[in-house]
């Protein structure tokens, strides 16, 4: 018997409160009553002889100490749930594969796969979560990982989906409505930022040999591209966004191009794992699916 371990109850009573900051959204979601969670923190604090939280009429806060031991227990947590679910995959018992992704690429690029993926393989689980910064996989309860690189990330094993190519300046037809011939498109519009491409406008400015003026760097900044998309479809403004997310807008001309090039980028997008671990078979299965559907 482990005398110094918690009960495992506890922990995730205490995790659940100090990541969603209430006893009531803890209880809610681990399907237990306000009471129930409230007498296991309580437990775990005066087992442990530190207070996690400190309580301010109906809220909570995480003291110092609660929230470097809820870090610790959330990551114990992740690494169990991920240990679970490959030994049950290992017997048989069920095939899950957890996959770290780029949400504007799962979205408009994975999950229409993933469909005829099922249909192929009904009895292997895909689960996604993002993650949009490179990670470690000892840190992480992930199988595998799709991400946005020049080359492959060291220590794993994979395949390249496809290459980026290059980022197209697009916006709606209506903002440029009134223009007169010869005028500079780009004049006056605001120009969209997609934080994970923070210098993509200042590159693409001095491709085209153009002075970037400091307008360009005051428009609004997006963290996906789904939803630079979104603004540029709105008639917000121009933004610079991957090809293959707009190519079909581009020829069904729902947006246009204002300014004729591109901005070549010599990433791609690519899909790998661990080589410290041995890949499931459902994780193989995963992977050629995955290869022959790249174009």
């Amino acid at each position: 018997m482990r005398h110094g371990v918690p009960n495992l109850g506890a922990l995730q009573a205490f995790e659940a409160t100090a990541r969603l900051g209430s006893f009531s959204r803890a209880a809610e979601e681990l399907a237990l009553t306000h009471s129930a969670v409230y007498r296991q923190v309580a437990g775990l604090e005066e087992r442990l002889g530190v207070a996690l939280f400190t309580r301010v009429r109906r809220r909570v806060m995480l003291t110092d100490a609660g929230a470097e031991y809820a870090a610790r227990v959330r990551h114990h947590l992740d690494q169990l749930e991920k240990d679970t679910l490959g030994l049950m995959s290992r017997a048989g018992v069920g095939r899950n594969v957890h996959v770290a992704v780029l949400p504007t690429l799962a979205t408009t690029w994975l999950l229409p796969r993933l469909a005829e993926f099922r249909h192929q393989r009904p009895d292997i689980i895909v689960s996604l979560s993002v993650r949009t910064l490179p990670f470690q996989f000892t840190d992480e309860p992930f199988d595998a990982a799709i991400y946005h690189a020049e080359r492959m990330w060291p220590g794993t094993r994979g395949i390249k989906l496809f290459d980026e190519k290059e980022l197209l300046p697009v916006c709606a037809p209506v903002l440029l409505e009134g223009r007169q011939a010869g005028e500079d498109p780009l004049h006056d519009v605001p120009h969209l930022h997609t934080t994970s491409r923070p210098d993509a406008w200042r590159r693409w400015y001095q491709a085209q040999d153009r002075d970037y003026p400091p307008t360009v760097n005051a428009g609004p900044r997006y963290e996906l591209f789904t939803m630079s998309l979104a603004a540029v479809k709105q008639g917000m403004g121009v933004a610079l966004v991957p090809r293959f997310l707009v190519q079909d807008a581009l020829e069904s001309g729902e947006l246009i191009m204002p300014a004729g090039a591109g901005l070549h980028v010599d990433e791609a997008y690519f899909f790998s794992y661990p080589t410290a671990n041995e890949p499931s078979e459902a994780l193989l299965e995963l992977e050629k699916c995955l290869k022959d559907a790249t174009p």
